[in-house]
């Protein structure tokens, strides 16, 4: 997960360079108008749009039917989630695109597309540092598993006089988790059982338990 993470978040920080390079480039065009042709721009454009959108139709069923059927799309896997953002942010540009062509067209109005270009170079750059941040709280392990964390604790200590001295939750894929807990208890038992009492946990895949055997001297 942390590959597909670091992964999300490189395809990330190349969209905050296309962001940048878009920038540039539309002052450029402010400053320095090129006579356009539009009818050839706007088919050019319209193609792109129509294989973006396609695209990206694509991927989001693909992210829903590995997140099981979720209702909550494009949030589990980063590495999908970065090519979603990617194909949409084409999708977008594709669009000002169209806008400004057409309004470059008919209206007389040039300057609508370096304008638009600017626009959308926001838009983007706003995708890819929510898609940076995301990405890091997998990276760091900063995800919030209170509720999974919560589930384990209570599983685990409502089995004979149980206690948890330490437990440690992270994300292996889209849809699993793994983790590490270390277990107080004045009743030792083998490793296998602590994992038994865990194997109702939705997407528990990888789990390792230390126990310690709690001793009271005499007197």
């Amino acid at each position: 997960q942390a590959d597909l993470s670091a992964s999300g978040r490189c395809c990330a920080l190349t969209l905050s360079a296309v962001a940048l390079f878009m920038v540039w480039q539309s002052i450029e065009r402010l400053l320095h108008p090129e006579p356009v042709n539009f009818d050839n721009a706007i088919w050019v454009a319209a193609i792109g749009l129509i294989v973006n959108l396609v695209c990206a139709a694509i991927l989001g069923h693909h992210d829903e039917h590995e997140a099981g059927g979720h209702s909550h799309p494009h949030r589990h896997d980063h590495n999908l989630y970065a090519a979603y953002l990617h194909v949409l942010a084409d999708a977008l540009t594709s669009v000002l695109a169209i806008v400004a062509l057409v309004t470059g067209k008919y209206l007389g109005w040039t300057w609508m597309d370096p304008l638009m270009g600017i626009v959308g170079a926001a838009v983007i750059g706003q995708w890819s540092l929510g898609l940076i941040r995301s990405s890091a709280h997998v990276l760091l392990d900063a995800e919030d598993n209170r509720d999974l964390v919560a589930r384990i604790s209570s599983l685990i200590e409502s089995d004979a006089d149980n206690r948890i001295a330490d437990l440690h939750v992270w994300r292996l894929g889209p849809v699993s988790h793994g983790c590490i807990v270390s277990i107080i208890t004045h009743q030792p038992q083998s490793a296998a059982h602590y994992k038994a009492l865990l194997t109702g946990v939705p997407g528990l895949r990888h789990i390792t338990v230390e126990v310690n055997n709690c001793c009271h001297d005499a007197g």
